[in-house]
């Protein structure tokens, strides 16, 4: 049996609460579509298939970009983590208002059937986002590396 390899990192609790919630949000929106088009198209033929993948896209979208940058930044400082969510947050809310403005007067799909979809999406992941935390098992200090204790 080889010892493990003393110079490897320890892996950061905080960076694989965010993996968890990236690849649970991605999960839930893969079963999403699935369940999404096929009901889509039971209730409305193509235009529910149109209305559950634009739903899917924007949920994916608007939870996307949050769970990523919130990844992408675990290791940088508080403010530079908080203007990159910010930004991010700013941005999906323009491209939000802009598809919905621009699919506004289209008949190709169902209204009805996106909502549904966009909702389910949306809060579906703010919860694995909430189990992801609650189960996450972070140090609320982090121990001094060099092996000496308090004075």
């Amino acid at each position: 049996m080889t010892p493990p390899d003393a110079t490897a990192p320890a892996p950061d609790p905080v960076h694989a609460v965010f993996r968890t919630a990236l690849r649970d949000m991605l999960v839930l929106l893969a079963l999403l579509t699935v369940l999404g088009v096929g009901i889509g198209y039971a209730i409305a033929g193509t235009a529910g298939v149109w209305g559950a993948l634009i739903g899917v896209g924007l949920a994916l979208l608007f939870s996307g970009t949050t769970v990523v940058s919130m990844l992408v930044t675990s290791r940088a400082p508080a403010t530079t983590m908080a203007a990159v969510v910010m930004g991010s947050w700013l941005a999906k809310v323009v491209v939000l208002i802009a598809v919905l403005a621009l699919i506004r007067g289209e008949d190709f799909y169902h209204r009805g059937v996106l909502a549904a979809v966009l909702f389910a999406g949306v809060i579906g992941s703010a919860l694995l986002d909430l189990r992801a935390v609650r189960v996450g098992r972070v140090p609320y200090v982090t121990p001094a590396s060099d092996g000496s204790g308090p004075a």
